[in-house]
């Protein structure tokens, strides 16, 4: 992985072998970010996503292998409790034009990444909600 920092914006380029989020939380702790918008396209060759079932309060995930195409990575970087704290959605397609995504658990790049991180100035940090089950932003 290797990237640039222009003022503001960061843009990275995640390799061949490398999982995502791995290199997200290296970026930003590096940088030490503490809010920023991520967009990000690509090629992965495997991918975890998960979905949040509101009624029973629990992630399902489903694991995917072979030649995908990330049509949308994006989310944001924050903390919780101080702490770096990412969340990230995707929407990955596969040769038969078929999408798949949700919340991102994992995603190992076939070729490369491209990433665009926008800092914020400023800070937000998220709480766990017990009536939602989930973390939620805290202003």
């Amino acid at each position: 992985m290797e990237y640039r920092k222009f003022g503001n914006v960061i843009v990275a380029r995640i390799d061949k072998g490398e999982e995502i989020l791995e290199q997200v939380k290296e970026i930003a702790l590096k940088e030490q970010i503490k809010l920023a918008s991520v967009q990000a396209l690509g090629a992965i060759s495997s991918f975890t996503a998960g979905v949040f079932k509101t009624d029973e309060k629990k992630y399902l995930s489903n694991e995917f292998e072979g030649a995908f195409e990330i049509v949308s990575l994006t989310g944001t970087i924050n903390t919780m409790n101080g702490e770096f704290y990412c969340h990230l959605h995707i929407s990955a397609g596969n040769e038969k034009g078929q999408v798949f995504g949700g919340h991102l658990n994992r995603a190992v790049v076939s070729a490369t990444c491209e990433m665009v991180i926008q800092l914020i100035d400023g800070t937000v940090d998220r709480y766990f909600d017990e009536e939602i089950g989930l973390n939620l932003f805290q202003f």
